[in-house]
This record gives C-alpha cells, sequence and structure tokens, in this order.
C-alpha cells in the first residue's frame, strides 16, 4: 500500500467557490450532518480548515465554532496547521475534518492531532472524497490532475476507518453521498443520478465518517487472592484421621 505522506503538498482550497459544482456539496455535506447535531453537544466546536470553517451547519447546538483556517481572511478565529493546532489536549467537545486530508502532508498525524485536542467521548466528523467513484476515476485523466478536487489525493473510507481504529476513536456511522462529476458548473439531481442513489451507494463520490473517541480505564484491577488450598488435602476413600494402611 501506497505510503499516506504526499511529499508534493497540493494547493490547499480556500473555499468551495474553487471546486465546480463545490457550493452543491458544501449543502449535501451539511445535509449530511443535520441528524448528527441531534445528539452532539457541547461547547467547542473545532471546524479544522478553510473548507471546514467554510461550511454553514444549520441545527448545530454547539455553543461555540471555532474557525481554523491557513490565512488570516477574515472568516479564521485562528490561523495555524491543520497538524499542529494551538489548542489544549482534551478541551474541545467535536472536530469537524471536511475535504482535508486530501490537502496536506501528513494527513495521518491530522487524525492523531484532532484526537488530542478531542474531550474523551468527543466526536469526530470526517468528510473525504471517495477513490472508488466517479470522482476517483477521473483522476487518472491527466488533463485533470491540475485542477479541483484532483489536486489532492483521495483517501477510502476503509483506510481512514483504519487510522481511527489504531488511534482509539470508535467509528459510530459511515454515510456515502454526492454523484456530482465536478466537471461543469450545475449540479442537476437527474434520473441517472437518482439510481445511483438507489442502487451504486458504495460508488458514490463523498462519504462522511463519524466517529468518537473512547478511553480505556487506567485503574489496575488487583487480583483475588487464593486464601485456601485451591485443592482438598484428603483423599477420596481414605479417612485422613487414620491415614493410610
Amino acid at each position: 500500500m501506497k505510503p499516506a505522506l504526499n511529499e508534493n503538498e497540493p494547493q490547499v482550497p480556500a473555499s468551495w467557490q474553487a471546486f465546480l459544482q463545490g457550493p452543491a456539496l458544501a449543502r449535501a455535506i451539511a445535509e449530511q450532518l443535520q441528524p448528527w447535531w441531534q445528539q452532539i453537544f457541547g461547547y467547542y466546536l473545532l471546524k479544522v480548515g478553510d473548507l471546514s470553517s467554510d461550511l454553514v451547519l444549520p441545527g448545530c447546538k454547539v455553543k461555540h465554532q471555532i474557525h481554523l483556517g491557513s490565512a488570516d481572511n477574515g472568516k479564521s478565529h485562528l490561523v495555524a496547521l491543520p497538524d499542529t493546532l494551538p489548542i489544549g489536549s482534551q478541551s474541545i467537545d467535536a472536530v469537524l475534518l471536511s475535504q482535508c486530508l486530501e490537502y496536506q502532508a501528513d494527513p495521518h498525524h491530522i487524525v492523531r492531532e484532532a484526537h488530542r485536542v478531542l474531550l474523551p467521548d468527543g466526536y469526530l466528523l470526517l468528510t473525504g472524497f471517495n477513490p472508488l467513484s466517479i470522482l476517483g476515476l477521473l483522476g487518472f485523466a491527466p488533463w485533470l490532475k491540475h485542477r479541483n478536487p484532483w489536486q489532492g489525493r483521495f483517501f477510502s473510507a476503509g483506510r481512514v476507518k483504519d487510522w481511527l481504529h489504531l488511534i482509539g476513536f470508535e467509528v459510530l456511522a459511515e454515510q456515502r453521498f454526492f454523484y456530482g462529476s465536478m466537471l461543469v458548473n450545475e449540479y442537476t439531481n437527474n434520473s441517472i443520478q437518482r439510481f445511483a442513489e438507489k442502487y451504486l451507494n458504495y460508488f458514490a463520490g463523498c462519504y462522511l465518517l463519524v466517529a468518537r473517541k473512547r478511553e480505556l480505564p487506567l485503574t489496575p484491577i488487583r487480583p483475588r487472592w487464593q486464601l485456601t488450598p485451591a485443592f482438598s488435602q484428603g483423599v477420596k476413600g481414605i479417612s485422613a484421621r487414620h491415614g493410610c494402611r
């Protein structure tokens, strides 16, 4: 398997306008996240990356949304890299990584940083491009390699889930959505896309992973000392009082 490190770090898109059909994808991501806001509460939601910060999340019940971007564009509350979060450990209730791993040199370290800043039982919401889709196949075309979203490197949902399990996350759900080609401006929900939504969901262009940080208790379990021997001193059929004759 090819290493996750990306030696040629691509340019990070500043907003969803950098993609053809980008606004439609942003709306689709917000729609997929909508049901999860019924069970995610807390004080701080950290949106990591310019694309995450650019998402509008109606129905989100987390009190404060912190935007962490790569440039001081007026929308970011913090300017930093996703793999070096300037936030204390175990201080965030939920982290949103939307199309972030594809455009970073060390995506595995970004997931570790999200785990570090999350409170125990905190939520990680992660979206990415599915390489096993029409979008993924179009990336093999030489004339598209320098266009978004194909400048980035796509990671399969299964591979990202392996990273999450290794670090200590419990994956609660996996959802697949969006069937646009991102080759034209307009996104239309035609009969072909409706057919794909019904029968070819595995090959959708994007996926959403919802995971929760789990920590094992460190309290040692004391062994139960046996005060009496586990075997009987007497021999069946012979009295210990009179002994053997």
